[in-house]
């Protein structure tokens, strides 16, 4: 079947490829063919080494949907012909993190990500990115990550509920508590900033600022709901013209940088909120002094996958979008074919693109 697989981080490193096999399913798990595939930042952080892959080679991806095709003797949650999101975080239901409500914390299954390889190209054994790989035709996962959704779902929408709309609204709905009449900031207007904006708008924030240097993300920003926008340079004038100089409520960084955190943090008010959501690098170092740690009253919330529980958030977030209350629609930039995915990684790597999605036939 056809994959994109990364050989070696940075460029020139992915290849698509005509030799690759799925293999299994054992009797845990699903395999699934792949009808649509998000290209997300996180895809490209994997491919140029920001974000570590465990080496060598690896199918790329981890936003996906697409149709059951087999399942192994003991899975009884779907079945052959069902349609499926898959879940890159799947929940196990037993460890310590699962019963206390917290399954986007789970590492039953992310523990063993590189214990038994999934793929083969060329006869050698590869992994899957986040122990999926949906940029290729078809992928082999636990049923705990295959989360069965209605057959008048588009395969386009279903793929982005993989990953980027429950990060984004999640994170607000979630983790960042936000109220009606509350302040925002999302600094960074992907697919997962603009689905926090989104998010924003459904919790009732009145004033709601979107933050990216690319101008045409302002324009998508409000229609999605956003009050405001500014680019990056802009910021501390945005803050003192919306708050007057006390601060946002919630600030959410949707980048993955050092320096947008801090840029956050800094425009948050005294005990307000910074959402950490963008994946950065394991080298970039925040660095905020143990004084204003103390005194600035701002509680620093990481928000793995938006705190989402895809079993419990799925059918909600169906539910936004065919009432009309969540554009999904609206955050892809464009569909694309398999051959043309160097194409649309270059496009997200020169921040032209919202969110890319890849249609098998």
């Amino acid at each position: 079947m056809r994959a994109a697989v990364l050989f070696e981080a940075g460029a020139g490193g992915l290849e698509l490829r005509d030799d690759v096999v799925a293999l299994g399913p054992d009797q845990d798990e699903v395999r699934i063919r792949i009808r649509a595939t998000g290209i997300c930042h996180s895809d490209l952080s994997v491919i140029n080494g920001e974000l570590p892959g465990g080496g060598g080679a690896m199918v790329v991806g981890h936003e996906g949907a697409g149709e059951v095709i087999a399942v192994g003797s003991r899975v009884a949650a779907v079945a052959p012909g069902d349609h499926v999101v898959v879940n890159w975080i799947p929940a196990c239901g037993a460890c310590d993190d699962c019963r206390a409500g917290r399954a986007h914390l789970c590492m039953t299954f992310m523990a063993n990500l590189f214990e038994r390889p999934h793929f083969e190209v060329g006869g050698a054994p590869a992994f899957g990115m986040a122990g999926t790989g949906t940029w290729a035709e078809e992928v082999v996962v636990p049923w705990q990550a295959a989360i069965k959704i209605g057959h008048d779902v588009p395969f386009e929408h279903a793929a982005l509920l993989g990953c980027g709309v429950p990060t984004g609204i999640g994170a607000v709905l979630n983790t960042g508590d936000v109220r009606p009449g509350d302040s925002v900031a999302v600094i960074g207007l992907g697919g997962v900033g603009l689905s926090a904006v989104q998010g924003a708008r459904l919790a009732g924030a009145t004033t709601i600022l979107a933050v990216d240097p690319v101008e045409a993300k302002h324009v998508l920003a409000r229609r999605f709901g956003a009050t405001d926008t500014t680019a990056p340079e802009g910021l501390a004038a945005a803050r003192d013209r919306l708050t007057g100089g006390r601060g946002f409520d919630h600030a959410f960084e949707a980048v993955g940088r050092s320096a947008t955190i801090r840029a956050a943090w800094d425009v948050t008010r005294r005990g307000g909120d910074v959402i950490i959501v963008g994946a950065g690098a394991p080298g970039d170092n925040l660095e905020i002094s143990s004084y204003e740690l103390l005194f600035a009253a701002r509680n620093l919330k990481p928000s793995v996958y938006g705190a989402s529980d895809l079993r419990r958030d799925l059918p909600k977030l169906i539910t936004l979008i065919k009432t009309g209350r969540f554009d999904v629609e609206g955050l892809i930039s464009r569909r694309l074919r398999f051959d043309d995915l160097p194409e649309g990684v270059a496009a997200l790597d020169k921040g032209e693109a919202v969110r890319q999605v890849v249609v098998f036939d």
